[in-house]
């Protein structure tokens, strides 16, 4: 027996085939092989065509069957999927008629249109009540796009039935039933964490009706199952029950098996995030971090995901590869030249925010910057190293505000990719925040698989789940008192801006 879990994200849709028994990981694809494209129409704007995102879930499920054969895997795998799951790309807004057809492109997560509306409606109503009921200022988030559709396109807007995030739509054109999470709900800003319903009164300030929702159901449950047509495009049985669905840094918590307050989970690509789950209805009074449901989030055992993004991250260290090493260094060749560095690169000093305003510094665009260089004592190392260390300070001054909101992180979770592949970077983050480091072999379209399998009753919870994921390296704090040093004379320099 077999769990397909589905990764939908901006770049490209990703298929994972888990097996129920060993836990194992069978087959996966993505597609495209190329970045989707994204429409940018005007400066700040980003859209896709919903529909790509199912071309491509067809294409990377008919990859993963195609495997079956040259794994040895039973010819009848496609009856033998027990359950689906969805992670998707957070925040997007996707709007069909009551025919169910798509009245526009998405408004995905990176479009800032919706900026202004986001900002009057918090002004508006209030930032204590906003953030008290929503734990968040409405922002740029789902339902200030929706706000921008209602005055910039108004025929639109008369002719929604539902609105949906990405992974309500998936699992719409696989089962033909609309519903969405409370998870979803909530990062999309319709969700009142006091009154534990959809947040009437910020819908009622934008002018939006309650029935554009669509119904809500748990995040671990059946929400609806593949229908005929839909199984004839995928090449699956029908009837496969959907019975998983989260927003893709949710999902990639769930995937480091992350539930409980306390435990963090963090990535390091382009750009950062560290997601730590808390057990109280919270929020940053300065709105430095945002706050969501997360998979297993109840009015009575509170579980609220706190989400914190750098965007200068892994950005910073490839511009460095780009830049200032020697030309054709591989990625290992410079972490073992910045090793030759020690710890607070002799004075050395990054900010390495050069990737757009950070949420963390008040949607400040503060740039990248170097300080501290002597021309007669230090070379490119330095400020290899510094650019790394500097990346994981941004990161510890993010948990510093995660702490400051009753968190106390002394595990971080993280798949063995992108910068965790550092021993600097690894070792830095344990030495600075006094956490372990644990690396995991994973990623969100096996994660919702397993999610899948939660959902479906075939694992009884979180543990069993995860009881094979596969634990790579663990990195245990040291030299803290130097990181810390480090990390002080880092403030400093941020203080400076």
């Amino acid at each position: 027996m077999y769990l397909l879990g589905y990764d939908v994200g901006s770049s490209s849709v990703k298929a994972s085939l888990v097996d129920v028994e060993s836990g194992e990981c069978v087959a996966s694809a993505f597609y495209p092989k190329h970045e989707s494209t994204i429409i940018s129409e005007k400066a700040g704007w980003a859209e896709q065509d919903p529909e790509m995102w199912w071309e491509n879930l067809k294409l990377a499920t008919a990859d993963v069957l195609g495997q079956v054969s040259s794994l040895s895997l039973p010819k009848g795998l496609p009856g033998k999927v027990a359950a689906i799951g969805i992670s998707y790309q957070m925040h997007g807004l996707v709007c069909i008629d009551k025919d169910g057809k798509l009245l526009r492109h998405s408004i995905i997560w990176c479009d800032s249109r919706a900026v202004p509306y986001g900002e009057a409606a918090f002004d508006a109503i209030g930032h204590e009540n906003c953030l008290g009921h929503l734990l968040n200022s409405p922002g740029n988030f789902t339902a200030a796009k929706l706000a921008w559709v209602k005055e910039n396109e108004p025929e639109v807007f008369d002719r929604i039935d539902k609105i949906m995030l990405p992974g309500d739509y998936i699992a719409y054109r696989m089962s033909e039933e609309t519903c969405t999470t409370v998870g979803g709900l909530s990062e999309g800003m319709f969700w009142d964490f006091q009154e534990n319903r959809p947040a009437s009164f910020l819908m009622d300030w934008f002018g939006f009706d309650e029935s554009v929702l669509p119904k809500v159901v748990p995040t671990f449950s059946e929400q609806g199952r593949l229908s005929t047509s839909a199984a004839i495009e995928l090449g699956l049985e029908p009837g496969i029950p959907i019975t998983y669905r989260a927003g893709d840094q949710p999902n990639n918590a769930l995937s480091l098996n992350v539930f409980n307050p306390g435990d963090v989970a963090a990535t390091a690509g382009t750009s950062g995030v560290v997601y730590g789950v808390s057990g109280k209805v919270n929020y940053d009074p300065l709105s430095r971090v945002n706050t969501f449901a997360h998979v297993n989030h109840s009015p009575d055992n509170p579980r609220l995901g706190i989400l914190l993004c750098i965007n200068g991250t892994g950005i910073a260290n490839a511009w460095i590869r780009r830049t200032v090493v020697p030309r054709g260094m591989m990625y290992d060749e410079m972490n073992d030249s910045a090793s030759q560095i020690p710890i607070g690169c002799d004075g050395v000093t990054v900010l390495p925010f050069g990737n757009g305003a950070e949420r963390m510094l008040g949607n400040k665009e503060a740039g990248f910057r170097a300080s501290g260089v002597n021309f007669n004592v230090h070379d490119w190392r330095h400020l290899l190293r510094a650019t790394q260390e500097g990346i994981v300070f941004a990161f510890k001054y993010g948990i510093d505000i995660m702490e400051e909101m009753g968190m106390k992180i002394g595990v971080i979770h993280a798949g063995h990719a992108n910068m965790f592949l550092s021993p600097i970077f690894r070792d830095t983050l344990a030495g600075v925040t006094g956490a372990t480091i644990e690396l995991f072999d994973t990623d969100g379209a096996a994660g919702a698989a397993r999610g899948a399998g939660i959902g479906a009753g075939i694992y009884r919870d979180n543990n069993e789940a995860f009881a094979s994921l596969k634990r790579l390296a663990v990195v245990e704090p040291s030299d803290c008192e130097a990181y810390g040093e480090a990390y002080s004379h880092w403030k400093e320099e941020l203080k400076k801006i």
